[in-house]
């Protein structure tokens, strides 16, 4: 337990700061362990080597202590010698007493022997490998020369395989990110979520007790955040004001200097009836490079800031450039609704006089 008492160590949300474990709590540790002793258990049960098990000494696992021959190994094994004998009666027919004596030799020799022989007709290239390094003395040398050939064919349809499985991944589509399909993301997301839940006995309102500290600091932020203007609120005065007050955030402000300006002029803030209206002030060299300063940040700002969207190729192009097609879309989300009979009606031309 923790110096407050009141969070146990083994328990899984040990990590939230605002976590107090209750009854629940200690019943899911002790049942966790108890579920654990009998894995343990169990493992130890399922390591102990049969006592009885029924093995034909031909079959190539025979060395597992833990295999049991089934039906498809006796039909191996049986397959296994009618190909061995068939491969006998055609070395005798080609080669002679010679082929006949490697024959009768051959047949004579270990089944592990001809079993080796079975892998490499069946395209196991390692044990092809191992028979021709190993200078067998009882294979001939055409069985030898049948060895590497096999060998090779067996190289050549592995890499024949790794082209198409390559060839394949090129010409399928790449998998769908979060930003192509969003809402898969989504889904997939909330069903991880529901699982985690049902494993600590939680529903859905308490999806918050999953987060940690720093996950939830980070909720917390982006909640506090202003949501951004939309629709008809992106030109009022409030929003304006607002990007005005961003804009002059950075610029420094020589205060001695607006004093001293606004005293040598009694007219600094000129009205309507004033006879200096509209009379250019003197401005510093220095206040006009800061501000060509801030215009140029800015459109640099502008320039470098991108975001991936989809393109749609189909699309009418109704823009001139990158700046102008930013503003008809929002123009479209704003009034696009209102506009689209107007629109439909000019495309028919069903809207110009006759």
């Amino acid at each position: 337990m923790e110096s407050g008492g009141k969070v146990h160590p083994d328990c899984i949300n040990a990590s939230n700061p605002y976590h107090e474990c209750v009854e629940y709590c200690f019943k899911r540790i002790a049942e966790a362990k108890s579920r654990g002793d009998e894995t343990v258990e169990e493992n130890k049960e399922g390591l102990k080597e049969p006592e009885e098990r029924t093995v034909h000494p031909d079959c190539i696992n025979a060395s597992n202590p833990f295999h049991d021959c089934s039906e498809f190994c006796f039909k191996r094994i049986a397959e296994a010698k009618d190909r061995i004998e068939r491969n006998e009666s055609g070395m005798q027919q080609e080669d002679g007493i010679s082929s006949s004596f490697s024959g009768s030799h051959q047949s004579d020799a270990p089944l592990e022997q001809r079993q080796t022989e079975r892998l490499n007709d069946g395209g196991d290239a390692n044990c092809v490998q191992d028979d021709t390094l190993s200078g067998n003395p009882n294979l001939t040398e055409k069985q030898k020369k049948l060895f590497e050939l096999r060998l090779k064919m067996n190289e050549a349809r592995k890499a024949n395989q790794m082209a198409m499985v390559a060839e394949k991944k090129k010409m399928e589509a790449p998998a769908e990110t979060r930003g192509i399909s969003k809402q898969k993301w989504l889904d997939e997301r909330k069903k991880k979520i529901g699982k985690l839940l049902d494993s600590n006995g939680l529903d859905m309102s308490k999806a918050y007790m999953l987060d940690t500290q720093e996950t939830a600091e980070v909720k917390y932020k982006k909640w506090e955040k202003d949501p951004a203007p939309y629709g008809w609120d992106v030109f009022n005065q409030k929003t304006l004001y607002n990007a005005h007050k961003k804009r002059t955030k950075n610029i420094e402000r020589d205060m001695e200097a607006y004093n001293r300006a606004k005293e040598a002029d009694p007219e600094f803030y000129r009205e309507a009836s004033s006879l200096q209206y509209g009379k250019a002030t003197k401005i510093p060299e220095e206040n006009i490079n800061r501000m060509v300063k801030e215009l140029q940040d800015r459109e640099t700002n502008r320039k470098s800031f991108s975001r991936r969207r989809k393109f749609h190729e189909e699309k009418d192009i109704d823009s001139i450039n990158d700046r102008n097609e930013h503003f008809n879309k929002k123009i479209e989300r704003a009034f696009g609704k209102y506009t689209l009979e107007i629109k439909n009606n000019l495309e028919r031309g069903t809207a110009l006089p006759d």
